[in-house]
Order: C-alpha cells, then structure tokens, then sequence
C-alpha cells in the first residue's frame, strides 16, 4: 500500500531532520547564553581573576524592574546587579522573557522543537508537555541559566521556574486543541470519558498550581520532572511484557481490527468509537466491534489526581492520562491519543489561568508564539501518520523517551548532573 509505506517513513526522516537541524543549531550559539567580554589589555583572564567554582560577589542589586511586568519584575529589581552568573547585568541584550543577558533563542529552532511537540502528542496523545519541557529546560538553555539564580536570587529563581511550568502548558494547549478536533472528526475519541477525567482536572490542576506557584526552586522542579516521567516509563515497560498484556485481548482485537481497516482503504469513522450507554458508575463504549466498559466517576478522581501533578510539573497530563486509559481502562492507543487530548486540553486552561493569575507567571509571549506555530505544523502532521503506526511502535516511542528523560532530569534535578548525554 502505497500511502501507508509513504506515511512510514515519514516518521524516521522527520526525526532525523528535526535531530540534524537541532544539534546544529544549538551547537551554533543559537541557544546559549550570550558569552562574557574579553577583558581589557592589561586585565589577567576570567580563570586568573577567581576559581571557577567561586560564587560572584554581590556588588549591589539591580534596583528597578528594568521595564519588565509584574513579578518577573519586581524580582528582577531585587536580583545582584554584575557580569558573573547569577547576576544581573542592565547592558546586556535582552534575551528570553526580555531580561538581560537571558539566553537568545534562534527562530528556526524554536519552530523545528515545536513541530516535535506537536507531532508527538498529536501521535500518542501525550509526551507534549514533557518535550516542550525538554526544549525549554535544555534545547534552549533557561535551565542553566535559571539554575544559576538558586543562591543570588532565589525568588527570581522561582518565578522563572514557573514561567517555564506555565509557558511549557501553552505549547500543549494548542496541539491538543488541534488534535481533539482531528480525532473527534474520525471518531477516534471517547468523549464522555475524556469529559469526565476533563471535569475531575479541573480540581487538580487550580490546587496544584495554586498551593506551588513560586514556592519551587528550579532544580526541585527538574527532579521532580523526572521522577513522574521515569515512573510512567517503567509502568510502559511493564505492559510491553508478556505478563503485562495478558488480559488486554478485547485492546488488541480492537487495535487489530483498526489497523485492518486502515490497510483496506475503508472510512473508519463508520466504525470508530461510540457510545452504547452511560451512566454514573458505568458506561460503555464500542471501538471496531469490541465493547469497552469504564465509570465516569472513577475518571473524575482520575483526573484530580493527574491533573495535580501534571500542573505541578507543568506539563499537560497526557504521560499519565495514557497509562491509565491503557492500563486501567483498557484502550487501543488508536483512540487514547484523542481521548488523552480533550482531558489535557481542560486541565491546560485551568492551570495556564491560575499560574498567571496567582503566581504571577511571567510569559514570554514572542517565544511561544512562534512556537505556536511550529506546534499547528506538528498537530497536523501527527493523526495523520499515527494511523499507519503499529500501536506496538507507539509505545516503544513513549517508552524510549520517557526513560531517557526522565533520567536525565532526575540525576541533573537532585544531584546536580545528568547521567545521560543531555
């Protein structure tokens, strides 16, 4: 089948253009942050002046908010004013989220990563939320530069933390927007269920955020960001054994069924998800001629709980959203990516809301817009190639990065270096 071999091999070229054209921007200064001036003749070098580990001495603080809005800018003002990490210096280039010396992200890499995030969570209906944490922690180099604030100014160290919480969500926002649209149109999605776990988010994600918003420094937030990605990439590990899919027959007659359809040419909305009956503590769904049972409340208390930690970590939930519809409800991952979808898309609002709204988020609104763009290009790529995926490959997608991730940010979060290349 022409197309379906077509669709295949879009997946690796993707990839590989995305990873080429990523390593050599951000190999090129595109994402770092702008380097200290050569001293003066006569001055001895950097190196001569203190060691590498000595912190920078604080001379003064910068002493006004430098133009920038709300409590970015009041912490700025009380940040140390100087050219050494952790330190302001008022004559630099404005970077990310305009302060100073902020790293400066270049324009096409920013679209390439978005594009990622967008492909990937239009795919699997989740993982967005961590690779847009991903490009901003790492790809584009806020979190060394956030990191180094810990000591020197600790509050512009948690509102930046939250920043990136809260500008990681708005990536997701989108493509889950995008995605819930596509998917529901195929009849990809169960919508009631995704209501329920939706309703239950609500909860989840205004606590959350509420109760944490600037209370966390960035190198807890890391860690953290790692331990929930890692525990989800083991809890995967475990379904792809043959223990772990024993009982899961009625997914993979469905998922089989799906894939026999897509390779026949056939209209699969005909036989996509619909909805027999409903009710408080159960309802039942059909999916390709197999019948799905799940309760709507049990979802709603699903929800909170996800909700609550996704919005702490500020992603959108769909790592976790995945694993309990697979494990717990037991679907096809060919109709958990829309599902996945319109409950992160609920939970996204009210948690983008509440950091801006009490924490006092600062938005970097150039650099997620143009993001945004790179997110639509991705949505619109994904449910198009995730059909002519095995729903075995889609997992061991999920699988492979959640591990890498989850890793690397959990060895660099509370030990200060990562254990993987990152």
């Amino acid at each position: 089948m022409k197309v379906a071999k077509v669709a295949r091999c879009l997946v690796p070229v993707f990839s590989i253009v995305f990873l080429t054209a990523v390593f050599l921007c951000a190999n090129s200064g595109y994402a770092q942050p702008q380097p200290a001036q050569a001293p003066a003749a006569g001055q001895p070098a950097v190196s001569e002046q203190k060691p590498a580990d000595a912190k920078p001495k604080v001379v003064g603080i910068v002493g006004n908010n430098l133009g920038l809005p709300g409590k970015l800018g009041k912490e700025i003002a009380k940040a140390p004013e100087g050219k050494g990490k952790g330190q302001i210096d008022p004559t630099a280039t404005r970077g990310v989220f305009g302060i100073p010396g902020a790293p400066q992200v270049s324009y096409i890499l920013l679209l390439l990563w978005a594009a990622w995030v967008g492909w990937i969570f239009s795919s699997v209906g989740a993982f967005g939320g961590v690779m847009a944490g991903v490009g901003h922690m790492t790809v584009y180099g806020l979190g060394d530069y956030v990191r180094t604030f810990k000591d020197t100014a600790p509050g512009l160290n948690k509102t930046l933390t939250d920043s990136i919480r809260t500008s990681n969500q708005f990536l997701v926002g989108l493509s889950s927007i995008l995605s819930v649209i596509s998917y529901l149109k195929s009849k990809r999605m169960s919508w009631p269920l995704g209501l329920a776990l939706g309703i239950g988010s609500i909860l989840g994600a205004y606590l959350a955020a509420s109760l944490t918003g600037g209370k966390v420094s960035f190198s807890q937030y890391q860690g953290w960001f790692g331990v929930f990605v890692l525990v989800v990439g083991f809890v995967l590990i475990y379904e792809l054994t043959p223990k772990g899919q024993a009982g899961k027959k009625k997914t993979k007659e469905a998922a089989q069924a799906f894939e026999k359809a897509i390779k026949e040419k056939k209209d699969i909305a005909t036989a996509g998800v619909t909805l027999k009956s409903f009710g408080i503590t159960k309802s039942v769904m059909t999916f390709f001629g197999t019948d799905f049972t799940f309760s709507p409340i049990a979802a709603f208390f699903g929800g909170v709980v996800i909700a609550a930690i996704s919005a702490f970590i500020g992603v959108g939930g769909g790592f976790l959203y995945v694993p309990y519809l697979t494990s717990i409800v037991g679907l096809p991952m060919f109709v958990v990516a829309g599902t996945s979808a319109l409950a992160v898309l609920i939970s996204m609002i009210t948690s983008i809301t509440t950091y801006i709204t009490q924490a006092g988020a600062g938005i970097d609104w150039s650099l997620v817009g143009i993001q945004l763009v790179g997110i639509f290009i991705g949505s619109m790529i994904g449910p198009r190639t995730a059909k002519y995926i095995p729903d075995k490959w889609l997992k061991l997608l999920f699988v492979v990065c959640a591990l890498y991730v989850g890793i690397g940010y959990f060895s660099k979060g509370f030990f200060g270096q990562a254990w993987v290349p990152m």
